[in-house]
């Protein structure tokens, strides 16, 4: 059973207000990708491996295809994309594709989606991304342990037409909680993890590496694309010293370019960066540090060296039709989803969205339904002390407002940051039918209940 979750007077909606809304979204946000020119297919194989992690030394993992980070699999705007996924894993397993728009058969979330993979079993994955973009893919089965021990990989759709910087580079962000050895702490999901902000390691990765160097020369100009595969750390790059502007949040590009000060990036969040290495910083060599905790650390270092190159010179990708969405107190929120927690469960611990976990929800099936093609506003709640960045499948949405002030931020998303007893409104256009989770990705909240779903029907079934 299906029902609304609407708030008392959601429909009092001021019509006009919402029509106004629905218009800017429309020149935004494609409701349809292009026309498929051809296929890219990829094969996954998820299997204990041993890799030469940590700057060479060998370690334990499970891993695709024997790398973590796995392989990045790489396709250009309008072409259909085709992966097999094969599990040797002793779990079952599957793929979920972490920001692509794709069809909800294919979001690889076990019983909603797809039955799990089971040990020796196979599925195959066939969607054609909307968006161009920086993605990722993991599973979505026992994901607080299958991503910490190594299974996790980066998606990156090209635009069609990709604009000439002199390279493009990726940083994977992430953290290991290691034991002598180097061993992975082999608990998951500890009392102590979910009491806190998850599962926070004692080494950060960038690629895998402890010490990771990007050699740049003067001139060029670099896409940098940063995506955050921790299970519950939050960083925080600081890019100062480097013309670094962000043009895309979460895949998606922003109005315009935006100033790279201040950078969060939470678990699941990614940026692309436009870096442009100016001649006067040949022969140094920029540390790039993490400001999040009191105690900043060095992600990356980023060393110029060689011969100047020619600076390309041209306006970088944007998406200047992004709406502002102001005046939103006109429309009712659709839901409020209260995060919070409780004693209980096999953790000890449970974390809860309006007071249910995941296992409860999925029994009663009392699921928010949001109408296809209709401007929504949703409101998140965080009555706990912790953080909670909480991540929307199948749809993008702009933050409007934290805590009852109006926020600009000129770009969509797929996974918002919400901060102690902080309140967070949200809004989007659901335009991809299906049931679509949405959970707290500090993935052991949600292995330990912080999890729900929304129901966007088809044209033909609303009701």
């Amino acid at each position: 059973m299906t029902v609304a979750s609407h708030l008392p007077g959601a429909e009092a909606t001021d019509k006009p207000v919402e029509a106004r809304l629905l218009a800017e979204f429309q020149q935004a946000y494609p409701s349809a990708g292009p026309t498929p020119s051809g296929e890219v297919s990829f094969e996954l194989r998820a299997a204990p491996s041993e890799v030469p992690q940590f700057d060479g030394r060998p370690f334990s993992v499970w891993a695709y295809n024997e790398q973590v980070p796995g392989p990045v699999l790489r396709v250009r705007l309008g072409e259909s994309v085709r992966v097999v996924l094969h599990n040797e894993l002793p779990q079952p397993t599957t793929i979920h594709w972490h920001g692509v728009r794709v069809p909800n058969a294919m979001d690889g979330v076990p019983g909603v989606t797809q039955p799990p993979v089971p040990p020796g079993g196979s599925f195959t994955y066939q969607f054609t991304p909307k968006d161009a973009g920086t993605f990722w893919f993991h599973p979505h089965v026992r994901t607080s342990e299958q991503v910490e021990r190594g299974l996790y990989g980066v998606l990156i759709v090209d635009d069609a037409d990709p604009l000439p910087w002199t390279r493009d580079e990726l940083w994977v962000l992430d953290d290991w909680l290691l034991v002598a050895g180097p061993e992975l702490y082999p608990e998951f999901n500890t009392r102590r993890d979910l009491a806190h902000d998850g599962r926070w390691g004692n080494l950060t990765t960038v690629n895998g590496s402890h010490r990771e160097e990007l050699v740049v020369r003067p001139g060029e100009r670099i896409r940098l694309r940063l995506a955050n595969t921790a299970n519950g750390r939050v960083f925080a790059p600081d890019f100062s010293g480097l013309d670094a502007q962000v043009i895309a949040v979460d895949g998606m590009y922003t109005a315009r370019p935006l100033p790279a000060e201040g950078l969060v990036l939470a678990p699941g969040n990614r940026l692309d960066l436009d870096l442009k290495i100016a001649p006067e910083l040949a022969g140094r060599t920029i540390e790039i540090i993490d400001r999040f905790t009191r105690r900043p650390f060095t992600i990356a270092r980023i060393r110029v060296a060689g011969e100047a190159v020619p600076q390309p010179q041209f306006t970088p990708p944007s998406n200047p039709r992004i709406p502002r969405w102001e005046d939103i107190e006109a429309v009712k929120p659709r839901a409020d989803y209260v995060l919070d927690a409780r004693t209980g469960g096999e953790y000890g611990i449970e974390w809860t969205i309006n007071g249910r976990v995941w296992e409860e929800a999925l029994i009663e099936e009392e699921f928010s339904r949001l109408e296809p093609g209709r401007f929504h506003r949703l409101t998140f709640t965080n009555a706990s002390f912790r953080l909670h960045p909480m991540h929307l499948h199948g749809q993008f949405f702009k933050v409007l407002s934290r805590n009852g002030q109006p926020v600009d931020e000129p770009f969509f998303r797929d996974t918002v940051l919400l901060r102690r007893k902080e309140t967070v409104d949200i809004g989007l256009v659901p335009l991809d039918w299906g049931r679509w989770v949405l959970h707290c990705h500090i993935l052991e909240h949600a292995a330990a209940g912080m999890m729900t779903a929304v129901d966007v029907p088809e044209a033909s079934d609303r009701r």
